[in-house]
């Protein structure tokens, strides 16, 4: 009987782990998660050292909470250790005497280039290597153009070269009968140290359930209503209008092809339903910022228009510290900003507005925006972070254009018109009338006393004007032409 060690990575789950069915129909199995502790970043530029192997702080908490449900899900069985996958992995599989190893692919660019590396060393030893896909709809390399190179523009990506190609892969059962292979480890998931020191993880704690039973359980509930109006709701940040899917699907608790299947299950494959067609181009976004990610692998550091390396960028410390704890002034701004440090998580309509914000408005550059959203997101990813990012600063491909730049009033009033979203994350302001709610700098002196709310006191007045900063954005955009 065949002992395969089966690698864990972003696929922490046990129903649709291609890896994990193909070494339970070989035999025994031994599981086995690496934090990876190398740094593969370029810390030669400071405005690109994001880690790509360093976890984020609610990334790291997330994990943790992951990793513990995993074991329990492997009745104890799950081996972890912390090092250099490229001497762990070959390590670990001589030491219980694999005859193979498998794994589900991961595609960063200093993932795909270890990995290949941890390949050709586990075949010099004599053992097997098998590789899947557990984490994309269509790998990136199976879509291109008809001369044979990569789609910058989504919509032809997705309607063209995805949709038209063939089915993505039905997602597997769990394996009946797992027979896993014991350990000998007394190093533990606390062992790493991935949990904060500080006492922020309790407020992710209540928002979140990390976990393959955690996810399940938000797919249902996202099938069972939001689905239907999810073309209309998904804009509204005040209501649960979207699955809350992402950072699930980033640690691998459930397969884009299960929630892909599941969806279309629930509207009965009925591809004309608005809900589900604007929901399955929403997971095809996920799959282009993995395909960008893929075919242009600078993408978290470079422009991916090159102009853009002529725009005359900002450096302000004092207007992003207030962009970052949520003291800009502007409402909508603030609360965005505020949820995302109180829960880890913020509505991707409100990501547009404060990442235009911090871009445009306040002209800093999108890379500062991109490391503070690593370090606060539990579903912080490379990819589409990086990808989105350049979309709202207008260097990415098929971005949205620069001089499109989001009034924080307008999309408050249009997408929050009630002002519940500002209320609970902005309570200083809850007793403004809604009139005011998006513009608190606007209202009579009178009314603001009433409220209790003192500009400059205990809540800021604007950091910056949207009229002349608007202007000053496009001043600096005509800088990039030549």
């Amino acid at each position: 009987m065949k002992r395969t060690l089966v690698w864990f990575r972003q696929d922490l789950r046990l129903a649709d782990n291609p890896a994990l069915s193909h070494a339970v129909a070989s035999g025994r199995v031994l599981a086995v998660y690496v934090l990876d502790t190398t740094n593969h970043s370029d810390t030669d530029n400071a405005l690109s050292h994001v880690a790509e192997t360093g976890l984020g702080s609610a990334s790291a908490w997330w994990l943790h909470s992951s990793l513990v449900q995993l074991k329990q899900a492997t009745e104890g069985h799950l081996l972890v250790v912390s090092g250099d996958p490229r001497y762990e992995i070959p390590k670990i599989a001589k030491q219980y005497d694999c005859d193979g190893v498998a794994w589900n692919r991961c595609y960063h660019p200093w993932q795909t280039e270890r990995d290949t590396e941890i390949k050709a060393s586990l075949i010099q030893q004599s053992i097997e290597v098998n590789t899947f896909n557990g984490s994309l709809l269509w790998e990136p390399w199976t879509v291109l153009k008809k001369d044979g190179t990569p789609y910058k523009v989504f919509t032809p990506f997705y309607r063209k070269g995805c949709l038209a190609s063939q089915e993505p892969r039905f997602p597997l059962p769990v394996p009946d009968n797992i027979e896993w292979i014991e350990t000998d480890s007394e190093y533990t998931v606390s062992d790493m140290k991935l949990l904060p020191t500080l006492s922020w993880g309790e407020g992710l704690a209540h928002q979140w359930q990390p976990g393959e039973e955690g996810a399940k359980q938000r797919l249902q509930v996202f099938l069972n209503g939001p689905l239907d109006s999810y073309h209309n709701d998904r804009n509204l940040p005040s209501i649960t209008g979207t699955s809350m899917l992402s950072p699930h699907l980033h640690f691998g608790e459930i397969s884009v092809n299960q929630i892909w299947y599941a969806a279309k299950g629930a509207k009965h494959g009925n591809m004309d339903d608005p809900g589900l067609d604007c929901y399955l181009s929403e997971l095809g976004w996920r799959e282009f910022s993995y395909y960008l990610l893929f075919h242009f692998p600078a993408l978290p550091k470079q422009n991916f228009q090159q102009k853009f390396d002529r725009f005359p960028w900002l450096k302000d410390e004092h207007t992003l510290t207030a962009w970052q704890k949520g003291l800009t002034g502007y409402p909508i701004v603030d609360a965005g900003m505020r949820e995302l440090y109180e829960t880890g998580y913020m509505h991707n309509r409100v990501r547009m507005i404060v990442g235009s914000f911090l871009v445009k408005n306040l002209l800093l550059d999108w890379r500062h925006g991109e490391r503070w959203f690593w370090d606060t997101l539990v579903d912080a990813d490379l990819a589409s972070n990086s990808a989105s990012w350049q979309w709202i600063a207008g260097s990415g491909a098929d971005a949205a254009p620069y001089f499109r730049i989001f009034n924080p009033i307008t999309q408050g009033e249009k997408f929050d018109s009630e002002g519940d979203y500002v209320k609970r994350f902005c309570p200083e302001l809850s007793k403004l009338p809604k009139k005011y709610i998006h513009k608190p700098f606007d209202a009579p002196s009178e009314i603001l006393a009433h409220c209790g709310v003192e500009l400059g006191d205990n809540y800021p007045k604007p950091i910056v004007d949207l009229k002349a900063s608007r202007q000053r954005a496009l001043d600096a955009f005509a800088k990039t032409r030549g």
